[in-house]
């Protein structure tokens, strides 16, 4: 479906449905619509509401911030795509998730989604972006875990390439591998079908999980989006810029790389806005929760420079790291009359929340023996009933890391195979930057962090996360 023909429908049906549709929703105020937006490797920093000194402006995505709610200490499932997306969906912190690591192996029969419940709670379903979480004609693709309509990748290395000639898409129960234009921008094509998705469904509540591809590598939006980014001579506005030259990578070479990463992220907050728009010309603003956040920190591949943009803002350390600047991610939340305006909250919660505190917004039902708690009264402005005592990660590639964050303090352990294991400790209020190691000064916090650690988790179910080789 390309951009043309979605104008010529949004503007044919705009002025017959917005008054049906505001209508039809106020039916239902107990099953708002949810939005649930994950960028994907966008750090922390790469935000002007997070971080002032970002050079590249965000003002559609901060005004969800700035309308709705900001939260400054929320965390995704771990430091990667797969295990993140696996937290988000199943509720399961890394302890006890199937999927604890990049891997391509489905989730199993057993693990039931959000989206499931959902479903089972009369919502229309739509998944558009990246999966990750298994392929066609497994135990785990879109269609089994809850999804009605899905268009994009399965797998994250394929959602490398933005300009591939065939995607997936799920219709009617059934999912297929379909042609793609290689002339086309992935995501533009990702974002119209997410647009038609909420026109379709603006008479019935729905969930929308946008899980997007950029601004993750490879650094190669359509020139149109790059010009803003160009001098008028053709030279990157963003130097010094030193291209990226392709080295049996399956990522494109980039003459302005600094140029390209500052293009998506413009592109990104662009849709949102558009995504706001469209939301209030149907008539649902009243009763739509928009979310939005990132997978994971900033990444480094294809190119691309956090250092540079500062997109970690004031955090150390980036994608697979277990330092804040790998895991700690933005948060905005926008639902007039549900959610505060304006508010900054400092509420600590993380992914695998979010499938319990969205079974309270709709009213659905929840899974049993998951570690999410129901934060929606963070959304309201208010204190949680209840609360972690801690939140718990690990991470396994080309090594060991742990991590236990409680209150202000944090341990990481780091486990290289034939070495002996290290601590570092860290107050993360009084130093968010991770810059002074506490460890030596505070043996008794330390035995105590290792101790919650050593309880956090249980074995893994699935033998790529057997970590028994690097353990010795």
């Amino acid at each position: 479906m390309q951009c043309s023909f979605y104008k010529i429908l949004l503007a044919g049906c705009l002025l017959i449905s917005a008054i049906p549709a505001m209508a039809q929703q106020k039916k239902h105020p107990d099953k708002p619509n949810i939005i649930f937006i994950l960028a994907d490797d966008l750090g922390y920093g790469n935000l002007t509401s997070y971080n002032p000194k970002s050079p590249i402006p965000t003002p559609n995505i901060d005004n969800l911030g700035t309308e709705g709610i900001r939260f400054t200490r929320f965390y995704a499932g771990n430091t990667v795509c797969a295990p993140s997306r696996c937290a988000l969906l199943t509720g399961r912190n890394m302890g006890h998730a199937y999927i604890r690591g990049n891997t391509r192996l489905p989730l199993r029969p057993q693990d039931s989604t959000m989206a499931q419940l959902l479903q089972q709670n009369g919502y229309a379903t739509g998944m558009f972006g990246k999966w990750g979480l298994g392929e066609i004609g497994t135990t785990c693709s879109p269609e089994i875990k809850g999804f009605d309509e899905f268009y994009g990748y399965l797998n994250q290395s394929h959602a490398h390439d933005y300009y591939t000639s065939y995607l997936f898409q799920v219709r009617k129960g059934r999912i297929s591998k379909i042609p793609h234009d290689t002339t086309v921008f992935t995501h533009d094509d990702i974002m119209e079908h997410a647009y038609s998705f909420i026109n379709e469904n603006k008479d019935k509540p729905f969930f929308l999980y946008l899980s997007i591809t950029i601004p993750h590598a490879e650094l190669a939006p359509p020139q149109k989006d790059l010009q803003q980014w160009l001098n008028p001579d053709g030279s990157s506005r963003l130097a010094p810029e030193t291209p990226y030259v392709q080295n049996r990578s399956t990522y494109r070479s980039q003459q302005y790389p600094h140029a390209a990463f500052a293009a998506m992220v413009s592109k990104l907050d662009q849709n949102v806005g558009q995504i706001q728009a469209l939301i209030k010309q149907l008539g649902l603003d009243d009763n739509t929760y928009i979310f939005f956040t990132s997978d994971n920190g900033p990444h480094r591949e294809g190119g691309a420079d956090p250092a540079y943009f500062n997109s970690a803002g004031p955090l150390k350390g980036l994608k697979r790291d277990l330092y804040e600047g790998g895991i700690r991610v933005p948060l905005l939340v926008r639902a007039p009359g549900r959610v505060p305006a304006g508010k900054v909250s400092g509420e600590e919660w993380a992914f695998w929340d979010v499938l319990p505190t969205l079974s309270a917004l709709t009213q659905s039902k929840t899974l049993a023996g998951i570690d999410g708690l129901n934060y929606s009264a963070a959304l309201a402005g208010r204190k949680p009933a209840k609360t972690h005592d801690y939140l718990y990660w690990q991470f396994n590639e080309g090594y060991i890391q742990e991590a236990v964050l409680q209150g202000d303090w944090k341990l990481i352990r780091f486990k290289y195979k034939g070495k002996q294991e290290r601590f570092e400790l860290y107050n993360i209020v009084d130093d968010i930057g991770e810059t002074k190691d506490l460890a030596a000064d505070n043996p008794a916090k330390v035995k105590a962090l290792q101790a919650i650690m050593a309880k956090a988790k249980t074995p893994a179910e699935n033998r790529e996360f057997d970590w028994s080789d690097t353990e010795k």
